[in-house]
């Protein structure tokens, strides 16, 4: 996951708690039912963010193994084509001191 798209999910998961709270708040419920379904709410969201966060500490590593693997073939990469122009540079100046 991205760190864009994890602070969208994030703040996803604001806004529904909010307006979760918000319209859970006005209902017209006794105060007591309405303290419940608010209670039983937020404890459903807190649960599904342990989840997420149990996820992340899981899978970080592995994205970050997989980030960093990455990064290596791109300086690899780079790396050979850097020396391969080197050479053609050094054949094209050879070229011209011989000529």
């Amino acid at each position: 996951m991205s760190s864009k798209s994890g602070g969208s999910f994030f703040a996803f998961l604001f806004g529904i708690t909010i307006g979760g709270v918000l319209g859970v708040l006005f209902a017209p419920d006794k105060g007591t039912n309405t303290r419940d379904r608010l209670s039983f709410k937020l404890d459903k969201y807190k649960k599904q963010l342990e989840d997420l966060l149990e996820d992340l500490v899981e899978h970080g590593d592995s994205l970050e193994n997989e980030a960093k693997s990455e990064g290596e073939k791109i300086v690899n990469d780079a790396k050979v084509k850097a020396e391969k122009l080197l050479d053609d540079v050094n054949g094209l100046i050879t070229q011209i001191k011989s000529n």
